[in-house]
């Protein structure tokens, strides 16, 4: 069951929650990195995702080349994995995502958007698919904060956006680090595991609860 009694508000994470975005992002982190001659799996992705882009990029150096990137790698690096996710074509939204945000809506709770994503050409489309859900002031990018996820701030800035307190705040993740995040920042956490993930990698990340689909999400939220 959803510990949801006290709870009024809502923040999404975006990839792998409302945009089924993941496969490509996987595919344009593992190949750019390999461009670079950087070994990067796809399930690595997954679990680095929430992450802002220049962050990955110097995880990534710190394990492999024990050394950060230089900035100029990081925008090299970053530019050419947003090349690729473009590439890739349309990404879809993820099934049942905009009936779960007119659910949230139904019950009368805020609806917010905390993203690692920096990704331009994925942000524009939230207003075509979820149109009047999202607009700057309930989201929170890779723009906005110093440090990305794990770290609390994305989160903590978008329960001040909602005027939210954490004990009033469901934070809905797809990722470990965003499931860290949302636990760090005192939200109740419920994580959708859309991708290829185990569950256990979201339980153990913290998760308060794990469901398999965001059909599920709002299965549990009539």
């Amino acid at each position: 069951m959803l510990e949801l009694t006290q709870r009024k508000g809502f923040l999404f994470d975006m990839d792998g929650v409302l945009f089924d975005s993941m496969p490509y992002h996987a595919k344009a982190w593992h190949d750019t990195f390999a461009d670079f001659g950087i070994a990067f799996s796809e399930y690595q992705v997954y679990l680095q995702e929430g992450s802002t882009g220049a962050k990955t990029v110097n995880d990534v150096f710190l394990a492999q080349k024990h050394r950060l990137a230089t900035d100029e790698e990081v925008q090299a690096i970053y530019e050419r994995k947003c090349e690729r996710f473009k590439a890739c074509g349309q990404t879809v939204p993820m099934p049942y995502a905009l009936q779960v945000l007119e659910r949230v809506r139904e019950h009368g709770w805020k609806v917010g958007l905390v993203t690692g994503s920096g990704q331009r050409s994925l942000l524009g489309t939230l207003e075509h698919y979820y149109p009047g859900f999202f607009a700057a002031d309930n989201m929170v990018t890779a723009f906005d904060v110093t440090h990305g996820k794990p770290d609390p701030e994305p989160y903590l800035k978008g329960m001040r956006k909602l005027g939210l307190q954490p004990g009033e705040t469901v934070v809905v993740e797809n990722a470990p680090l965003g499931v860290r995040a949302g636990k760090a920042a005192g939200a109740y956490v419920i994580a959708v595991n859309t991708g290829i993930l185990t569950e256990n990698d979201l339980a153990v990340a913290g998760a308060d609860v794990v469901l398999g689909s965001m059909s599920e999400l709002w299965r549990q939220l009539a």
